[in-house]
This record gives C-alpha cells, sequence and structure tokens, in this order.
C-alpha cells in the first residue's frame, strides 16, 4: 500500500499546482464546444423522436409501471428527458477521457519524468495508434455495462460500489498503458502491469468512486438534472475532465516508480551475476 499512497500524495500536490490546474482547462473547452453543438442543434429532435417511440410503442405506461414498482413513479412525467440524459452522459465521459488522453496525458507524462524520474531511460514500447486501441476496446466494454447499470442509481452506495469497479477496470486499463507508453518497453509494461496488477486495480477504485459521483448528483437530483440540463451538462465534463487528470497523475506517479524500482532489480541482479 505504500507505494500506492506515495504516489497518491505526489499527484495530489501536483494536481493543485498551477500547471495542472490550467491542464484541464483545453480538455474542458473542447468537450463544452462539442457538446454544446451537439445539444444545440440535435437535442430537441433527439427529444422528439424518443418521444414518438415511447408512444407508438407504449413505452409510457411500461416505464411508469416499472418505475411504481421501484418506488419512482415520480419519474413518469420526466421519463423522455431522463432517458436521454442517461443516454448522453456515457457518451460525455468518453469524450471527456478522450480529450484528456490526446492533449493532457503528454502533459502528464512531461511533468512527472521531469519533476522525479529525469533520468529514466525512453524506450517508447507503445505508440498513439496503441493507446487508440486500447482505448476504444475498453469503452466497447465501458460504456454497456455502465448503461446496464444505471437502475442501481436507486440506491446510491450500490451504485458507488458499480460505477467505482467499472471505472477501476477502464482506468487501470487505459492509464496503466498510457503511463508506461514512453518509457518502459513493451516486455516492461507487460511485466508491470502484470506485477502490480491488484496495486493499479486499487488505484481505479479509488477514482472510479470519484468518478461516479458526476452520475450520481444527476441521478439524485433527476428532476432538477432535466431542467437544469446544460448547466448540469458543463459541469460533470468539467468534474470528469478534473477527475481524469488526478488519475492520470496517480496512476502515472506509480507506474514510473515501479518501472523504476523494476530496472534498478534487474540491474542489481546483472551485477551479482557479473560478480559471481
Amino acid at each position: 500500500m505504500r507505494p500506492v499512497l506515495t504516489a497518491y500524495g505526489r499527484a495530489l500536490m501536483s494536481q493543485l499546482t498551477g500547471k495542472m490546474l490550467l491542464l484541464s482547462v483545453i480538455p474542458f473547452l473542447l468537450s463544452l464546444l462539442l457538446w454544446g453543438a451537439l445539444l444545440w442543434t440535435g437535442l430537441q429532435p433527439m427529444l422528439d423522436t424518443m418521444h414518438a417511440l415511447f408512444a407508438d410503442y407504449g413505452l409510457f405506461s411500461t416505464s411508469g409501471s416499472v418505475l411504481s414498482t421501484f418506488g419512482l413513479g415520480f419519474l413518469k412525467t420526466v421519463i423522455v428527458p431522463l432517458v436521454a440524459l442517461l443516454t448522453l452522459l456515457p457518451l460525455m465521459v468518453v469524450s471527456s477521457l478522450l480529450f484528456m488522453g490526446v492533449v493532457a496525458m503528454p502533459a502528464i507524462v512531461r511533468h512527472v519524468s521531469q519533476r522525479q524520474f529525469a533520468q529514466l531511460e525512453k524506450k517508447q514500447g507503445g505508440s498513439f495508434i496503441g493507446s487508440l486501441m486500447v482505448n476504444l476496446s475498453g469503452f466497447l466494454v465501458f460504456v454497456p455495462l455502465w448503461l446496464f447499470s444505471l437502475p442501481l442509481y436507486a440506491i446510491a452506495p450500490i451504485a458507488i460500489i458499480a460505477q467505482a469497479a467499472l471505472w477501476g477496470w477502464l482506468t487501470q486499463r487505459v492509464m496503466s498503458y498510457d503511463a508506461l507508453s514512453e518509457h518502459a518497453s513493451e516486455e516492461e509494461r507487460t511485466t508491470i502491469i502484470k506485477a502490480h496488477k491488484r496495486q493499479l486495480m486499487l488505484i481505479g477504485i479509488f477514482s472510479g468512486a470519484a468518478g461516479a459521483l458526476p452520475g450520481i448528483v444527476w441521478i439524485g437530483g433527476t428532476i432538477v438534472a432535466v431542467f437544469l440540463f446544460p448547466f448540469l451538462a458543463a459541469l460533470s465534463i468539467w468534474l470528469y475532465v478534473v477527475i481524469f487528470i488526478f488519475t492520470g497523475l496517480w496512476f502515472q506517479y506509480y507506474c514510473m516508480q515501479a518501472l523504476a524500482d523494476l530496472r534498478g532489480a534487474r540491474a542489481r541482479s546483472e551485477v551479482v551475476q557479473t560478480v559471481s
């Protein structure tokens, strides 16, 4: 646990620097521009289409019965905008993470490398294409599971656990690759991820609990969320970007230290073998 906590402390100190706070601005603005344009042009047509589908297939009565079963009958009046909101939220998450990966992650790698690991050799064991494939494959698994877990938001503690587990899996998969792609060789990256899988998952789960909070805020105040959708969308995007940057820093510090330890252990082993 000590290396995990050490990396957490380093990440927290870095997160509070002006450079890292400013780093959240560009991904936030890019996400805001993208979703501002999409919502401005497409939100009302989306709501109209969904309303027609609910009316044509009798989904208003079906959804009303289901909601009443869970004691959520008061949501029947906002079921269409609520479904739209729940559909758009994971897409906002994905776009924020993509923008963060493209814009912020290279800066995070440089920041951590210069501050703490300037002597580590860069072996370029990863690539942009490799990172993109890891991200996309992770999202293809994450988004359906995220949507499937949405009913759990009716019970906040269970929702936090489920979302933390999902985020833990996604973040350790994506962030571990990105954190090691520039400095570690492919063999070193595989070795570290395998040897530190439990610790990386732990970091992911703690970060995942934070990543679940914006969604719980949305669902917990559902009626308010429907009427303040644009403002809550902007707030959620910013929160996700900040959480992703801190998570990136935490993984970066931990993985770089693990890489330094691995190379140090191998160097000592080679010296012992030479002397023997």
